[in-house]
Order: structure tokens, then sequence, then C-alpha cells
């Protein structure tokens, strides 16, 4: 064990002596539930009300709470539900379950709370959002069906690519920076239909928490973000489904107990089916989607629980069968959790990942077969040793299986040659721990250390170079050129090719002011050993995933964070302020004219550059009232460097600080739900941001009569400001109550006014005048929708 790693467990060890444990002390602890379903609950607030102190319950609902002995009054409140009010007696170790009953709200002359996140103050968390599952179904989205990565799209600091493109930026990183999680499983694209909707069914997810800093030492292998989403468990009292039909795609959910109050399924599916009704033209062209989340669930005493959860899903776009792509992700994840005492909670997690992409090509004759698989084990441990102190400690190990890409002729008549590339193998071993303390009633500190290794395995023949740089500089031309291999070398199977390692330290604090306001500050280093191989602003099912060798180094992030929060009027506004600053090492960037697809060299066309970001974010909030949402507004910049390796050469574009393809310097979101009765609810989501950066010509030539563009400075321009106004109206008979089936109505609009924004704008010569043009393109103007939602 290293030195670095054991002066932090004496640290830690030391301030858990500091403790006063002269008193006896007793812990409180349990699990959290919803009454008509027993879905644990994330996130519970457990306040004692006589010490002013507390906890929440873990991503399994458990909670631990260690007290002096004594006579308490137990405070369980959670958004959406009732408080629940327990008396205590603590003489001896308690364990008490807590069934909490859904709120039910009276709009006629109450104002109500609603389910909007409200910020805690005391806790050293930072850069963290969350948005409850009921808020995001009342979000307008596109084509009437409710989207979470849209509805993270709204929070600061969290932009996209563009209209219609998949994946979103965090803090000015790219979209191969982000770790999205489903019940721990890594997802690799989390778009359909390139972005038009997320891989994510919102009736089958139960928690989700998007850190953008401060991120906890548990989480690694990515430089931007974490997205954490958890499914529901299913209902282990009763048979439960609901669903939804709209004009594209439809739904269902079917839940349920397998032996009541221990055992329970959940089986939900979605699909569209726009292709259909082209079928009925003569258009041959197609682009659908389809997906399945699963779950177990077993109680198998007070202490063991399992779970059993998937995902499947797939999109296919064709052109005349002519071309067909086909992608997606399948995820498995066998959990076990078990409570050793009242103090320590454990969850063992076998982890299968698998995201595929593959092209048909009938007109050339081939087919394409790619992707990238991992099997992930982890043992998290969460120690619970006294009202002050919590300990987070565990490892995982990721085994990654990496496919470039398979060419086989699509038929016997093809003239292809079958071909398949480099396949890679990489090891991430990882260990970490991390301790939550509150050091007097106002300073509160989160610290952690992890220790991340990876290994590049064989078996594979690894190209030699002149001075080991894979990439040559012309002088004369100043220019970047493949490098000519002078001999190769070769390695057995899980022999190693190279290996890093990487120390990555994790802090938050907070400091309360008074009971309403607080600052915090925050540091985190983290290592990314996978790089995303593209050329476009947004994942494609095109792009390629690449381990960390002795060419492409792994991604090290700094990040630093400051920030203020404010509660109102007993929480019902709030007001949140960061400042952040981000650098990141060995950011790969690409030679001009680099060739991507289907490369077996990859290192001849990418030289290790570096990136910045840094911004201030503001969220405003409404939490209560017939009329609540949230203002959200960034400003920003993102930037890359690729200096030249000596002085003679130039770097990437003249080694300048240059904008990434996804700097957005303004971004600004409002969104306002109004409850106006018990029949009738309204939505709307304003967006307006700056432009995404492009290069624009700057000159031209005339060659053979033809007029060629020539160009400057990497994104020196924007396309033109974008925004747009989505509004929603849902529509719950009031009969409902007295129905078996439960339906309502939602009707939307995307881009109220029809903005048409540019997706991308291209120059050309007019083939009649001559004359050089600028075309915009467009994806949406305005779109209806209208969505019919049922539960029974």
């Amino acid at each position: 064990m290293s030195k670095s790693i054991k002066l932090v467990l004496l640290f830690v060890a030391l301030s858990f002596l500091n403790q006063n444990y002269a008193q006896e002390k007793f812990s409180l602890s349990g699990t959290l539930s919803d009454k008509n379903t027993n879905e644990t609950l994330i996130g519970v607030t457990i306040i004692i009300e006589e010490l002013k102190t507390g906890t929440t319950t873990n991503e399994y609902g458990f909670y631990s709470i260690t007290l002096p002995k004594g006579e308490y009054t137990v405070r369980y409140t959670y958004i959406g539900f009732q408080d629940s009010i327990e008396k205590v007696s603590l003489t001896e170790n308690i364990r008490k379950n807590i069934s909490l009953k859904e709120s039910d709200f009276q709009l006629d002359e109450i104002i109500v709370s609603e389910n909007i996140e409200k910020p805690n103050i005391e806790k050293p968390e930072m850069s963290v959002n969350k948005i409850s599952v009921n808020t995001i179904k009342k979000m307008p989205v596109i084509l009437g069906e409710t989207d979470i990565l849209k509805s993270i799209l709204t929070l600061p600091g969290v932009t996209n690519a563009g209209e219609g493109q998949s994946g979103f930026n965090v803090r000015g990183g790219a979209a191969d920076q982000n770790l999205i999680l489903l019940d721990e499983a890594t997802i690799y694209n989390s778009s359909h239909l390139f972005g038009f909707f997320s891989v994510f069914n919102a009736d089958a997810i139960k928690d989700l928490k998007l850190y953008k800093g401060g991120v906890p030492a548990r989480f690694g292998g990515r430089v931007a973000s974490v997205l954490d989403i958890y499914q529901k468990d299913g209902n282990s009292k009763k048979f439960h489904a609901s669903g939804g039909i709209g004009l594209i795609s439809s739904r269902i959910l079917a839940e349920g107990p397998i032996v009541k109050d221990k055992g329970s399924f959940l089986v939900a599916g979605r699909s569209s089916y726009a292709h259909l009704f082209l079928k009925l033209t003569d258009n041959k062209n197609s682009a659908y989607f389809y997906d399945l989340n699963t779950k177990l669930s077993y109680k198998l005493n007070d202490n063991n629980n399992l779970y059993l959860s998937g995902y499947f899903g797939r999109d296919v776009f064709s052109l005349n069968q002519s071309f067909v792509n086909t992608y997606g992700n399948s995820v498995l994840n066998l959990r076990w959790n078990h409570l050793f005492d009242d103090k320590l909670f454990s969850n063992l997690s076998f982890i299968y990942s698998d995201y595929y992409y593959g092209l048909t090509l009938d007109f050339i004759g081939f087919n394409w077969d790619s992707g990238i698989k991992n099997y992930n084990l982890k043992y998290d441990f969460k120690h619970y040793l006294n009202d002050k102190t919590k300990l987070t400690y565990g490892v995982n190990a990721i085994y990654y299986d990496f496919n470039p890409g398979k060419i086989e002729p699509s038929d016997e008549s093809s003239t292809i040659n079958p071909d398949q590339l480099d396949k890679k193998y990489a090891f991430e071993p990882a260990l970490y721990i991390d301790a939550e303390q509150k050091l007097s009633s106002k300073f509160s500190i989160n610290y952690g250390l992890r220790y991340s290794l990876f290994y590049r395995l064989g078996a594979q023949e690894i190209n030699v170079y002149a001075n080991n740089e894979a990439v040559s500089y012309d002088n004369d031309l100043n220019i970047y050129e493949k490098a000519t291999p002078i001999g190769t070398k070769k390695y057995r199977s899980n022999e190693v090719i190279a290996n890093f390692s990487n120390l990555e330290p994790r802090l938050s604090m907070a400091y309360i002011i008074n009971e309403n306001q607080s600052v915090k500050a925050s540091y985190n280093r983290m290592s990314q050993y996978l790089h995303l191989i593209s050329n476009t602003q947004s994942p494609t099912p095109l792009d390629v995933w690449a381990p960390s060798d002795e060419f492409l180094k792994p991604q090290i992030l700094d990040q630093y964070a400051i920030g203020y929060q404010k509660n109102t009027k007993n929480g019902k506004y709030s007001f949140e302020v960061e400042s952040f600053y981000k650098y990141v090492r060995n950011r790969l960037d690409y030679i001009d004219g680099a060739d991507l697809i289907a490369n077996n060299a990859i290192e001849q066309v990418v030289l290790a550059g570096k990136s910045r970001a840094y911004g201030l974010e503001v969220l405003a909030r409404k939490n209560e009232g017939k009329l609540n949402g949230w203002i959200s507004y960034t400003l920003s910049r993102s930037e890359q460097k690729t200096a030249g390796r000596t002085p003679e050469e130039i770097g990437i574009n003249n080694g300048n600080w240059y904008k990434t393809g996804w700097d957005k310097t303004h971004n600004l979101s409002v969104t306002a739900m109004y409850e106006l009765n018990d029949k009738w609810s309204f939505g709307s989501i304003f967006s307006l941001q700056t432009g995404q950066p492009v290069t624009y010509p700057n000159g031209q030539y005339v060659y053979q009569g033809i007029s060629v563009p020539s160009y400057g400075e990497r994104n020196a321009n924007n396309l033109p400001v974008y925004h747009r106004l989505d509004i929603s109206a849902t529509l719950s008979p009031r009969n409902n109550a007295t129905k078996k089936i439960k339906g309502e109505w939602v009707f939307g609009i995307y881009n109220l006014y029809s903005r048409k924004n540019a997706a991308s704008i291209n120059f050309r010569q007019n083939a009649d005048s001559g004359n050089n043009e600028a075309v915009r393109l467009s994806i949406f103007g305005i779109v209806p929708s209208i969505t019919y939602n049922f539960k029974f």
C-alpha cells in the first residue's frame, strides 16, 4: 500500500478517535419505503429534532445514526410524501423500518409543496443536482415522450452540442467525459434516434442525481460528470400497470409481487412505430427504436436483499435497405445487499455492459460490426460510525473488451475481403475511501481518496515508430502526417502493453452562515482511461472507444469550485450560485485530415493537448405553490489547446487556445409548472444559448474553374443564437379517483413559435449562378404532440 493511502487512512482513524465516546450511545437504523408499493426511498431526510442533527437514506433506502442514550422525536421527511414523526426511547440499538404515504394534494384553496428538490445547505455536497421523476413528467418534451436527458439540460452548466444531437455536455466537457450509470451499469450511448429520445424510460426510473463537481470517491473513470440513475424495484404489494400511447411511440410498464412483501418484478417496454406508416407509402426509409427495462427484487431476510436488473435497447436506421445502421446498449446487474450490523451496510455487484454498433452497406457489399463490452465487480461498504461521521469505502475492477471493427462481405457476390481490426483489452481496478464528517455545528467536510490503476493488455501486435512518435511533422509544409512504422512488437494474451496509476483526492466543505445560508467549496481530481475517437461534436453510432496506451495517455482532471446557497421563507424559494475552474491534461486533438473510421493505427492521427473550462452558474427556484419552477443561467468558456512538441512545430491551430465544439458562452433556461386545479396543469420551458462554435471559410481560391474555400482558426465562429419555447398541458379527468383505469391526456407543442434554429451552416457554390452561398440546416420547426397516459 502506498504511503499516501496509509497517511489518509491514519488521518481518518485519528479523526474518529477524537470523537467523544464517553457517553453511552446507541444506533437507530432501518429502511424507508413507499407504503403503497414497498419501493425503497432514496435520500429521505431523518431529523433528530432535539439535537438538530440527522442523516439521509442511501441508494437502497437504508439509514443509520448513532446517538446518546435518551428520548427523541424523529421526523422522516421526503419530497412528495407525508412526514412521519416517531417518538423513540433510545436505550438500546433500535431497528425501525418506516413506510411513508404519498401526499394527497388538494388544490382548491391550499398552496401545496411541489416535487422539486430543495438544496441541503448543511451537507458538504456541491455541484450536485437532482430532479424528481414526478417533476420531469410535467416538463414539455419533444414528440410527447418524457425525457430525462432533456430535463437535465434545464440545469446550469449542462448543454448539448445542438438540436437533434445525442449526448450532453457538462461544464465545458465533451459528451464522452460523462459517466452514465443505470443501476450501476455503464451506458455508453444515452440516446435513441440520434438524440431525439433518451434511452431512459421515465416510468421505470426511481431516482437520478447529476454530479457536476465534488464527485464522491466511489465514482471514477470520467472527467466531466456522473449521472447516477436507479430503476424502480417493483411493487411487492399488488399488481400495477401503467403506460402511454403517443403519436410515434408508446410504452407500458407492469410490476407486482412475486411473494407479497418479499419479492417483486418490474418489466417496462417502449417502442416507436412511425416507420410503420412509411410502409404504407413508397418510402422505403425507416428509423425506429425499442427498449426493455427489467428488475427482480427479493428480500431474503431483514439483513439480505437480492436484485437482478437489466436493460436492452436497439435503434435501427435504414435508407432503402441498402444502408442499415443498428446500435444499442445491453446491461445486466446482479446485486446483493447485506447488513452486517446496525452500522455497516454493504453492496456487492456483478455487472455486465455491452454497447454494439453495426452497419450494413449493400451498395458496397459489406457488414461492419463493432462495440465495447465490460465486466465489472464492485464491493461497496457504508459505515455509519456515529451521528457526526459516515465512512464509505470499497473496491471495483473492470475488464474491457474493445472491438474497433470487423468487416465481412454482405453476400457471396461481394468483392470485399473479411477483415478484423485489432481487438483491444484492458483492466481497470480501483479502491477508494470517503468520509463525511460534521466537525462542528457550522462546519462539515467530505474528504476521500481514490486509487485507480489501468492495464492495457494483449494479445496485439503494436507498431513501433522512430523516436516513439506516431505522428510526424513536415517542416516544409507545416503539416502533421501519419508516421511510418519502423517495426512491430508482439504481445501475448493478457501481457501488459502499458500501465498507469493515479491518486485521485476529493474534498468538499460546507460552512453554515445561519439556518438559511451556507458557503461551499470543493476540489476533485479524476482520471479517464477511455477515449472516444470521434470527429463530431456529439457521439454517433460510428464512434469508437479506445483504451489508454503508450500513445493515448489518460485524461487527468483538476476541478475547483466555490458556491453560495440560500433558502428563504422556510424553503419556499432557494438560490444557488457557483463558480468553477477545471483543467484537463492529455485531451486528444486530431490532425487536419484525420481518417478515424476503420483506422487500425489511430495513434497516427491524434496528438495530446489540454483543455480548460471556467464559468459562473446561477440557479433560482420557487419550490412551493401552484406556480413553481426554476431559472438557470450559465456564463462560461470551454477551450482546448495543442501546442507543438518542439519549437519548430506549430501545433494544432498554431498552438493557440480555441473554443471547443461544445463551448456555450451564455446558457439560459426558464422552467415553469402551474397547477390550475385538480384537472388541468401546465408546463413550459424557454431555452436560449449561444450558437455552437464552427469554423467558417475566411477566403477562397479558384482551381480549374471551381471556387475552393480556405479556412482560418478552428471554431473561431458561432452558429446563430439558439432559442425556443416548449409548452404542455395535462388533462386529468376528475372521475379518475372512481375508475380502475386512470388516464390523462398530455398535449404539447415543441418550439411554439417555430424558430428555425441552425443545426449547421454549409457553404457551397450555387450550381446555377456560380456564386458562393451559405445554406442553413434546421431540423425542427413547430412540433405538436399528444399522448394518452394510463395506469391501473
